[in-house]
């Protein structure tokens, strides 16, 4: 977790990042449930002309060659183009970052100052410096908290500062003295980690915003045994701070855990609140000892062991055991390696035809940031970390576990739809009790964003979000299936199907209409549409809900025919008495990308039908524009089989 990458010979020491070998396989049933993005950004990698550093606010690395005077490159994950610029070489760049919005660059080159440089259009470009105001300090380093604000740390306190750049000056506005061993910065929640004391085990956390510096309250990090030495104990290496559920967290990776019976190594969560005391509420088991680095992806805790090349995620939302303060869990998954990586040749087209060489996972030039990035110094990569969820489905059996772990996670929907699909068919059908703990875990997320909704409008209709506001409409995460989900991407195929007893298929519908109604939700008509095949009364009462029903149900005809199922969306449509009204050509689009002649001929023979009820007359319309499949219809069944208008 360093803050400049190494050169290529040079390895992080313990807790910095990944190791020799080749990067092991994804053994076994589920695969790889991790891996590097596609689309890396690419860098100069580093040597001995060329230094690579990485600025953990804007996500960017800058390639400094020469100290400037032969280029400087800055490449950011969400930038379209890097920006190029040359500086004069005034000596070993320390640190260099921009400020938030690219404006103005910061460059330390000696331990006493920090040389500035404007990026406005029409401004001068002239160097102006800073010197820091302690004497005797060194700096450390310099954090931008906002597009015009910097924070000094140096190794006797900290220094806030506002910067100036139509006077290229700065203004002090806060500073605070505290000897300092060193320090972590996390963007995302504006807070600077000093580490004091003579064992460095002592942080003392500041929180930044808006021209303000607030001191939040230190805390001390249990060290595995009482030192023997008065040295520094608390490496940086093994401290990360990230968010996690929206709550702040230090991260203390503890090489050899506080009880003697106990092996392996652990991560130790410490949750840093705005107000009030930092408490230890979380210890993650790795039951190994070794190289560790940490990252944090799609708010779970990722651990990747360099000696066995694997690596291993936490969920801090799942249950674990509670010791009366803390939460002990185990890892989530069996340990994996991430997904192996092709990097792909650079050059000339007539070079490029050679096959992509296999990235160096779990390298020894691996730096690891927070929350989810990977530097590969040596090879010149930045990388973000993803999760994959698919593997997640063979790995984890517990289906009600898998589904406490599916919900918490950003891109879950189409995964989880796909779960109970399985869940629901052979061979891997589930028992009714799983299936009904399935369906009251997904309704349970359901009724607390339409509760969540309900009380956002009432606040609206009552005129009281003007004098809030804060008051935000609720966010509909991936998490929340509702019924027309449900409908259209599961329930309606497996009634469809009819692959399942018929006693089955009754008791799953009525599993789901039960678990709405636990969770009191009223139960939508498309639902009950569906028994309408294996249960006829329940036709009746779906139509008469769908007299009062919103306008879901065009989105369900849409999703129903974008999967082909054509007869299903005629049935819908017939049920709610709109089959009067619907598009003829919409549907036999649909029926003739099934490729499925006979289908096409149901679905034909119904408007024809249609036609003669509401017309007196078989054949379309020339504004229905079904020319092409009347002609369509002639060639593969021939013209007597066109219906004769009916004469009385």
């Amino acid at each position: 977790m360093s803050r400049e990458a190494p050169p290529e010979e040079e390895a992080p020491g313990d807790g910095g990042g990944g190791g020799g070998g080749g990067g092991g396989e994804c053994q076994g049933e589920g695969g790889c449930y991790l891996a590097l993005c596609a689309r890396p950004v690419h860098f100069e990698k580093a040597n001995p002309v060329n230094c690579v550093f990485f600025d953990e606010a804007n996500k960017q690395v800058f390639a400094v060659r020469s100290g400037g005077a032969t280029g400087v490159v800055v490449k950011g994950l969400e930038d379209k183009n890097p920006i190029s610029f040359r500086m004069e070489d005034k000596g070993e760049v320390k640190c260099i970052k921009f400020s938030l919005g690219n404006k103005i660059l910061a460059v330390q080159r000696t331990l006493k100052n920090v040389d500035f440089l404007n990026f406005i259009p029409d401004s001068p470009q002239l160097e102006y410096t800073q010197e820091c105001k302690t004497k005797n300090a060194n700096i450390l380093g310099f954090c931008w908290t906002s597009s015009t604000e910097i924070v000094f740390i140096t190794d006797q306190g900290i220094e806030f500062y506002q910067v100036l750049p139509e006077k290229r000056s700065l203004k002090l506005l806060k500073n605070q003295n505290i000897n300092v061993n060193w320090y972590m910065y996390c963007p995302e929640s504006s807070v600077i980690l000093l580490s004091t004391t003579v064992l460095g085990n002592v942080l003392q956390p500041f929180y930044f915003k808006s021209g303000t510096m607030s001191k939040l309250s230190k805390f001390e990090i249990e060290l595995p045994a009482a030192p023997k030495s008065s040295k520094l104990i608390l490496s940086e290496r093994d401290i990360a701070m990230a968010t996690i559920y929206g709550q702040l967290y230090v991260l203390y990776l503890r090489h050899h855990s506080r009880t003697s019976n106990s092996t392996g190594a652990e991560v130790v969560l410490y949750h840093l609140p705005r107000e009030g005391s930092c408490k230890k509420t979380h210890i993650l088991k790795l039951n190994r000892t070794g190289k560790f680095a940490l990252n944090v992806v799609d708010n779970l805790v990722v651990v990747h062991h360099q000696d066995t090349e694997t690596s291993v995620i936490f969920d801090i939302k799942l249950k674990g055991e509670f010791d009366g303060t803390t939460t002990i869990h185990q890892f989530v998954l069996p340990p994996r390696s991430i997904q192996p990586y092709q990097i792909p040749v650079a050059g000339p087209a007539s070079v490029t035809s050679q096959s992509p060489v296999p990235c160096k996972l779990y390298s020894s030039s691996w730096i690891v940031f927070q929350p989810d990035i990977i530097i590969s110094a040596s090879e010149g990569y930045l990388w973000n970390l993803q999760v994959k969820l698919e593997p997640v489905v063979y790995l984890l059996p517990d289906k009600g576990k898998l589904m406490d772990f599916l919900l918490q996670r950003k891109e879950c929907k189409m995964v989880i739809l796909s779960v109970c699909s399985q869940m629901l068919s052979e061979p891997g059908r589930g028992s009714l009790s799983v299936i009904a703990t399935v369906f009251d875990k997904l309704n349970h997320e359901y009724k607390k964003y339409l509760e969540a909704e309900q009380s956002y409008t009432m606040v609206v209709e009552a005129g009281q979000s003007r004098s809030n506001p804060l008051l935000k409409r609720p966010v509909r995460t991936q998490a929340v299936i509702d019924q027309s989900d449900m409908y259209t991407h599961v329930l309606s195929i497996f009634t469809e199907k009819k692959e399942a007893p018929h006693k089955f298929t009754i008791a799953v519908l009525m599993e789901y209409i039960r678990s709405l109604n636990q969770f009191q939700i009223a139960v939508q008509a498309c639902l009950l549409l569906s028994l309408e095949s294996i249960y006829p009364p329940a036709h009746q009462l779906s139509l008469d809900m769908l007299k009062r029903l919103s306008t879901a149900n065009d989105e369900i005809v849409e999703v129903l025919l974008s999967k082909h199922q054509v007869l299903a969306a005629l049935r819908f449509i017939r049920g709610i008495g709109g089959h009067d009204s619907i598009s003829a050509r919409k549907f036999l689009d649909a029926a003739k990308q099934a490729e499925d002649d006979m289908l096409f001929y149901t679905i034909f023979r119904f408007f024809e039908q249609r036609n003669q009820r509401l017309r007196g007359n078989p054949s379309f319309t020339p504004g229905e524009h079904c020319e092409e499949h009347v002609t369509f219809f002639k060639q593969v069944f021939g013209e007597q089989a066109l219906m004769k208008p009916t004469t009385f």
